[in-house]
């Protein structure tokens, strides 16, 4: 079905572009340069002549960069074009367009627009960058800031720009060193909370700013639904496969797996604000994020929480955090089991001066 319209797609394409003379053939001749450079994107052989692969690289990138105009309202969207007019596509194409096995180079893409991009004028005309982050903010809201910032970011593809905008300068490789402590947080969020450690939801561009203060993991808000869940999928795969590649979802990921190991993790973040879940149920969230987490590996000397990793594990060892919070935790947590606290400590004050009284009582008896 998405094939016809890609089809028909490229036909309107020509339609605009025929006052230059354009036909497929010109098309074809501006990505050939560039088929050998593309096949070496792919870690599985392309099972494709020349033709054939070039033929698929400006009828699929043609489609993807006409999506993205027509959202970005570069050109207008007919009012009967089935590709918007019935609800399901357009999200189905969000996900589609990020599956990691769906991706093709990103120069592609550029040059492809860049082609087609001469009979509009330039001044006026987003750049490709901003043209997918506008595609994508429907799942993915960004602000005018990221805009400006990503305005002409590139990636290897296109879920590799859109997970390399979610990575700020500040959230780069560590400075310091890994002090002798675990090499993650062990303890799910439920065992933290005992220990004093608590989380509050952050202001914040990316979900994957997180900082630890005084005895609070900052965290922004990340809002879980089929979109992000598969974004999510996707990154970790991509960087899992790729040995040169940043891990920051990965171990995003590592640590959403060490907070939660139950639905009751989930509900806790969700009180915080931390969670937005319109994926499933508590305990379907908490499946979720630990089948992310698992079986995933990558060097934590070089992740960029480390430095947040160290902090809560020193914190956590602090044996008067844990025995204070822990008191508080077990005695404090709700009204009836301070009651039931402030009566056992009458009732052994009670005891006590009994006992006393008792005593001086033995000792001293009256004359």
């Amino acid at each position: 079905m998405i094939e016809e319209h890609k089809w028909r797609i490229l036909g309107n394409l020509f339609k605009r572009t025929d006052e230059k003379g354009l036909k497929l053939e010109d098309y074809l001749k501006n990505i050939q340069p560039l088929e050998m450079r593309a096949r070496e994107c792919y870690s599985e052989s392309i099972l494709l002549n020349r033709d054939e692969f070039v033929e698929m690289l400006v009828l699929d990138g043609c489609f993807i960069i006409e999506l993205f105009r027509k959202i970005g309202g570069v050109i207008p969207i007919e009012e009967e074009d089935p590709l918007f007019s019935m609800a399901w596509i357009y999200p189905f194409l969000l996900r589609d367009l990020i599956r990691l096995e769906n991706q093709i180079p990103f120069f592609i893409l550029q040059s492809l627009f860049e082609f087609t991009n001469g009979y509009d004028e330039p001044s006026t005309t987003p750049s490709l960058a901003k043209l997918v982050l506008t595609f994508f903010n429907f799942k993915l809201p960004r602000s005018k800031e990221v805009f400006e910032k990503f305005g002409n970011l590139e990636g290897k593809h296109l879920l590799d720009f859109l997970r390399s905008s979610y990575i700020f300068q500040d959230d780069e490789e560590p400075k310091t060193r890994r002090i002798n402590l675990p090499t993650h947080v062990k303890q799910c969020i439920s065992k933290l909370r005992r220990a004093g450690i608590k989380l509050r939801p952050r202001q914040e561009e990316t979900f994957l700013a997180i900082k630890f203060n005084n005895g609070f993991i900052e965290m922004p808000t990340i809002t879980i639904d089929d979109f992000m869940s598969s974004f999510l999928i996707n990154c970790v795969a991509y960087e899992q496969c790729h040995v040169d590649c940043s891990k920051h979802m990965t171990t995003y990921a590592t640590l959403l797996d060490c907070l939660v190991n139950t639905h009751k993790d989930v509900e806790y973040l969700s009180d915080c604000n931390i969670i937005e879940n319109y994926f499933g149920t508590d305990a379907e969230v908490a499946i979720f994020i630990n089948n992310l987490g698992k079986e995933i590996m990558f060097d934590i000397d070089k992740c960029y929480l480390l430095g947040l990793f160290n902090k809560v594990n020193e914190y956590y060892t602090k044996s008067w955090h844990v025995h204070w919070a822990s008191f508080k935790y077990t005695y404090f947590s709700s009204p009836w089991s301070f009651v039931s606290a402030v009566a056992a400590l009458v009732l052994l004050a009670l005891a006590i001066l009994q006992t006393l009284y008792s005593v001086l009582s033995y000792t001293n008896p009256p004359s």
